[in-house]
């Protein structure tokens, strides 16, 4: 992870830094490490765990994060779809009649979700838990989706293009999903096992075992695979356009009506 941080520039002296903290074993391993690298720099850390509402689920995650978090001596802080668009995802799921996949529209939501968290925490940086897998899966989900635009955010390096965007950073990109586990597990870590009951409608399961039969036969190939992701993503160029405002919610938007107030307003008319 040092070494991550250090080669894409993802921190710096004195940051402030929002880790999102989901209750599994790469957020928890991300928040322990960060702690440890972060004590002697002057940074600032606050657990921010993003409470769905998905029932039978969310709340096991909420208890360990809490636990863990007290543990540590960090912040936790939880903000829940309820409280900030008056719904639970279990609620969108229930009036769907499209066939959106559950992950696009609890993706979209929980990443203004942490916006919204970053913005009233004042921190400079929010850390995710995205490890060498999710960052691969990713990949091949927009490739194969035609989402070529979305590649772009995959290069690490990418800095805000406004001063109203938090800094995202990935510092657990680098390494395998299976090693944060070994490192969970040696660490007594106690995360959470209760899968997300909406995993399997998107096809980043499939893409999972695809990926991980490569490496079977052939090792190494994802560390290629990851290094040619970033060749690519630093190869399309930027679109340098300045954001627009939402004129709904004035968050920075690429059109006129962000994604966020779409899934918002459908929810609203019960069109989804």
């Amino acid at each position: 992870m040092k070494r991550t941080i250090a080669k894409y520039d993802l921190l710096k002296y004195g940051d402030s830094i929002g880790v999102a903290v989901s209750g599994g074993k790469d957020s928890l391993s991300l928040l322990r490490i960060l702690n440890e690298i972060c004590k002697p720099h002057a940074s600032k850390l606050f657990a921010i765990t993003i409470d769905e509402g998905i029932s039978g689920y969310r709340e096991e995650a909420i208890k360990i994060c809490e636990n863990f978090t007290e543990e540590l001596n960090i912040p936790h802080h939880v903000f829940s779809f309820k409280e900030l668009y008056g719904f639970s995802l279990d609620d969108v799921i229930k009036l769907r009649k499209s066939k959106v996949s559950a992950c696009s529209i609890c993706g979209i939501l929980r990443r203004r979700a942490l916006d919204i968290a970053a913005k009233e925490l004042k921190v400079n940086a929010i850390a995710t838990a995205h490890n060498l897998d999710d960052i691969l899966q990713t990949f091949m989900i927009n490739l194969l989706n035609g989402d070529i635009d979305r590649i772009k955010w995959l290069n690490p390096k990418i800095k805000p293009r406004s001063e109203f965007v938090i800094r995202r950073i990935k510092p657990l990109m680098e390494i395998y999903e299976k090693e944060i586990a070994m490192y969970a597990f040696l660490k007594g870590t106690p995360f959470q096992t209760v899968t997300c009951p909406y995993m399997n409608e998107g096809i980043r399961s499939e893409i999972r075992s695809i990926i991980n039969a490569l490496e079977h036969k052939h090792p190494g190939i994802k560390y290629s695979t990851l290094n040619s992701v970033i060749k690519v993503s630093q190869e399309l160029i930027m679109d340098e356009k300045e954001l627009k405002v939402c004129r709904a919610c004035n968050f920075p938007s690429s059109k006129d009506l962000c994604s966020v107030c779409k899934i918002l307003e459908m929810v609203k008319k019960h069109y989804i």
